[in-house]
């Protein structure tokens, strides 16, 4: 039997390796508490859940689902955007709206789409690690765009090198960040729209922390420049927004070429979103926003104990507006991967390190803040009696 060789160039991914790890330390008999993987622990609202359940007893919502998505959950998403975020969305199928099976599934066949062999994505690094897995897996380049702590882990457009930008196809970003949780203001955005039209690049804007925010920020969407649907789309999703993460559904919204492309591509692979999940969506993006507000705060505590409890243990932190997740700074002397080592064997805390990202996250740790209230008391107890050792 012989396997793909394209296999060979993808590392086992990230989080699978982490739990195989957690695992074996659970196996030692150790009570191992996780702050490695951004999973929301509150329940997803009950009003979405009773539309789910009663869209799941009506035999329509039992057949093939059409790839392109209900009207209504269309016209849902466009209605979304442009109350959130004042955004104008051509809803009708396949126009500029396209529901997905979660974000991850867009973003990992968009690349598909947009690269053929030998054509360069710019890849920010730290990043999430599907956005260079399917550049690799669609034949294409990567070129890492290094995320620093002085440029405030933004990319530095004007610093990629000419002969890299006549072969670049895609250009990639995410705010706000994973795994740094950093922020962007309107003023990158407009930016990145006129890199994209100078250099001819597609963006795709990877948005799904938008509504985890704290004290009163609220995060922009690439989409209100003017002139960002002439270059690129964003990808959003349910999951971090209503806790939905099991539930798998996300959108990809914005340049129609882009839209039909991700479509004809996924309609070849897949069969759509089960109907009554997409009947929940609509729910979830039309329904009481106010447990929104409610879960924000609840992390925002979790937020200012974790920072707190690693600055008492020697680790430097910018605590971020958005998101739910800690980028912590390792103190002296370790490297990220020997920092998470030391946690895991001395506070049984499982964490990640910033070189899972890529290779600009050396020297950093990231933490999750979506562990349920008790796990996480402990673990801050756990965190704070390193310093007595």
């Amino acid at each position: 039997m012989h396997l793909s060789k394209r296999l060979d160039k993808i590392p086992p991914y990230l989080f699978v390796e982490i739990n195989r790890k957690i695992a074996e330390q659970r196996a030692k008999g150790l009570d191992v508490i996780s702050f490695a993987i951004g999973d929301p622990d509150l329940p997803t609202p009950a009003h979405i859940i009773d539309s789910l359940c009663k869209a799941a007893y009506d035999p329509a919502n039992h057949r093939y689902p059409e790839t392109y998505g209900l009207p209504e959950l269309c016209k849902a998403i466009a209605d979304w955007y442009d109350k959130r975020f004042g955004v104008s969305l051509e809803w009708k199928p396949t126009s500029e709206v396209l529901p997905l099976i979660g974000s991850k599934e867009g973003i990992g066949h968009m690349s598909f789409c947009m690269l053929d062999l030998g054509d360069v994505a710019l890849v920010p690094d730290p990043g999430y690690p599907v956005y260079s897995v399917s550049t690799l897996l669609a034949g294409g380049e990567i070129y890492y765009m290094p995320l620093l702590e002085r440029n405030g882990f933004l990319p530095d457009l004007d610093a990629i090198p000419e002969i890299i930008l006549k072969k670049s196809k895609v250009l990639w970003i995410c705010y706000p960040n994973n795994p740094t949780g950093a922020v962007a203001g309107l003023d990158f955005f407009e930016k990145v729209v006129w890199f994209a039209k100078k250099h001819d690049i597609a963006v795709c804007h990877d948005a799904p922390y938008t509504e985890v925010a704290f004290e009163g920020y609220r995060p922009h969407s690439f989409l209100e420049i003017n002139g960002a649907k002439d270059v690129g789309i964003e990808f959003h999703s349910l999951s971090k927004t209503y806790n939905m993460t099991g539930w798998r559904i996300g959108m990809a919204v914005g340049n129609s070429k882009m839209i039909d492309a991700l479509f004809r591509f996924k309609s070849n692979i897949d069969s759509g979103i089960p109907q009554a999940i997409q009947l929940a969506a609509v729910e979830a993006l039309t329904g009481n926003q106010e447990d929104i507000a409610a879960r924000n705060g609840k992390y925002q505590k979790r937020r200012d104990r974790l920072v707190s409890a690693l600055e008492d243990i020697g680790l430097k932190v910018t605590r971020p507006k958005a998101g739910f997740y800690i980028w912590a700074k390792v103190p002296e002397g370790y490297s990220s991967v020997k920092y998470v080592a030391e946690l895991l064997e001395k506070a049984s805390v499982a964490v990640t390190p910033g070189t899972g990202y890529g290779k600009s996250g050396e020297g950093y740790v990231r933490l999750s803040i979506t562990q349920p209230d008790e796990r996480f008391d402990e673990a801050i107890k756990r965190l704070l009696a390193l310093k007595s050792q």
